[in-house]
């Protein structure tokens, strides 16, 4: 799947390439920076993920909402690729309140509602391919994240998720400049997180979770 999502970022920027453009396209320029609204898809049916915070797997929040914020320059230029180098943060938050009445699998023990956070910050290389009028990339880095999952009643039980874990992020995406200074974008990236130290609870698995965003890029 993962080698799909980067095959079709690929495809769909080589269409922000000008078709008809009589002059030389311009040049992809020194720094950009993307504002993105992003849907994390945090895992919902991993038992050892649920095992790790105490909670039930009807608990776990599962697709939630997020900010995410990167700045990249352009230092270097060849005629087929442009290289860039820069940074990327996100703040991602999922929230699962269960009916009233709803019951476990044991059929007595209520669920809980269920409150989930990640946080990453990476350094980033890019390899981007296009034009300033719009152009594609595949990027990675590798930085760190907290990621916190606990139920939103009764947090004085469960230890803080305060450990910062090891990240690496790849994925790809494009840009369409609707104006001068104001493009379209929007970026598909895995975070592949290491397991956590275990602490009240067993620690926390290898997790990768897919965060898709999308929003505007200023130049």
């Amino acid at each position: 799947m993962r080698a799909a999502v980067v095959c079709l970022v690929v495809a769909i920027g080589s269409f922000a390439r000008p078709l008809f453009a009589q002059d030389p396209p311009p040049r992809i320029p020194f720094a950009v920076i993307d504002v993105h609204g992003s849907i994390p898809s945090f895992p919902s049916e991993d038992p050892l993920l649920a095992k790790s915070r105490g909670l039930s797997l009807a608990e776990l929040p599962g697709s939630g909402l997020g900010t995410q914020v990167a700045v990249t320059l352009y230092p270097l230029r060849t005629r087929l690729v442009t290289f860039g180098i820069g940074g990327d943060v996100i703040i991602a938050r999922a929230k699962q309140t269960p009916l009233a009445g709803a019951l476990m699998a044991d059929g007595v023990t209520p669920l809980r509602s269920s409150e989930e956070e990640f946080r990453s910050f990476s350094p980033q290389m890019s390899l981007n391919f296009g034009s300033g009028s719009g152009w594609s990339y595949l990027s990675g880095g590798i930085g760190q994240s907290n990621w916190s999952l606990a139920p939103a009643q009764g947090l004085a039980d469960y230890p803080p998720n305060t450990e910062p874990l090891k990240t690496i992020n790849y994925g790809g995406g494009a840009r369409w400049f609707i104006k001068s200074h104001v493009a379209f974008s929007f970026d598909v990236r895995f975070y592949s997180i290491n397991p956590g130290a275990a602490d009240l609870y067993p620690g926390t698995p290898r997790t990768t979770l897919l965060i898709i965003g999308a929003g505007i890029s200023l130049k």
